[in-house]
């Protein structure tokens, strides 16, 4: 019995690793939060990696909240832009990138923007932070629409929601595991917590995302998070993929001590 239970499992194929189609090569950056300086040491470490592995079609995925919290949103925003006019970059549109938008139009918007980071989001454009602190939040409103240009406001507003490449799909939450991808609410994909994160099935693909923070990339079957809580913890992730192969680029350090190192995604 036992011998014959022994060739049953031997016969059984390996699992299908989630794999990117042969010749690209997909880098994913979690939540940045105004981290200007953690974004610059990223991008370095990215683009060195890229040359080492040799040529590819390679594309660059930042998962959303480029802004609020860390104190150079703005930067963040032009540096994400000028990234775009060098190499194929793609931006998923996160929770704060929505706040921020909605803010223009709605004050009850504004009023909880400012509560989870947007306060330093507007101080990094050129509103004396004074008449920031003297504004009533209709005053606020408009001096926020006089100082954020509209190439930012166009740029994030051309965002996207999902990005599906080979057995992978990117977002910036997560999915509900009881949707078909196509049927996804907009406020699921940049919102969710659970029921996604406990979840244990198969999804039909790997879900990349951020949002939720780790202290470690968490790399599981059917879900790979890289949050890893940049603003506060000087850690900025990206998950490298290329074939069925994974990698992490993690920053770490503060101020000028800055540097990034590469390592199995485990």
């Amino acid at each position: 019995m036992f011998k014959a239970l022994r060739s049953l499992f031997a016969s059984r194929p390996e699992p299908v690793k989630a794999a990117i189609p042969a010749g690209q090569r997909v880098y994913a950056v979690g939540d940045i939060h105004g981290r200007l300086d953690l974004m610059v040491t990223l991008a370095e470490a990215i683009e060195a990696d890229d040359r080492k592995r040799g040529p590819a079609d390679t594309t660059v995925i930042l998962l959303g909240d480029l802004v609020d919290r860390g104190p150079d949103s703005a930067g963040v925003i032009t540096a994400a832009r000028m990234w775009a006019e060098q190499r194929r970059v793609r931006f998923i549109a996160g929770n704060h990138e929505e706040m921020f938008l909605d803010s223009f139009d709605s004050i009850e918007t504004l009023r909880h923007f400012i509560k989870y980071g947007g306060k330093e989001t507007l101080l990094s454009y050129p509103i004396d932070p004074q008449a920031y602190t003297a504004a009533e939040i209709e005053e606020l409103q408009a001096l926020m629409r006089q100082a954020v240009p509209k190439e930012d406001l166009d740029f994030l507003n051309g965002f996207e929601d999902t990005i599906r490449i080979g057995d992978y799909v990117f977002v910036h939450a997560g999915i509900h595991p009881d949707l078909p991808l196509e049927e996804q609410r907009t406020s699921q994909l940049r919102w969710i917590r659970e029921p996604f994160l406990s979840h244990p099935g198969d999804h039909g693909f790997v879900v990349v995302h951020g949002h939720t923070i780790t202290d470690e990339a968490q790399v599981l079957a059917n879900r790979i998070g890289i949050d890893t809580g940049a603003y506060q913890s000087g850690r900025l992730t990206a998950l490298g993929l290329e074939g069925s192969n994974r990698w992490l680029i993690e920053t770490h350090g503060e101020g000028t001590e800055i540097a990034a190192r590469v390592r199995p995604a485990e």
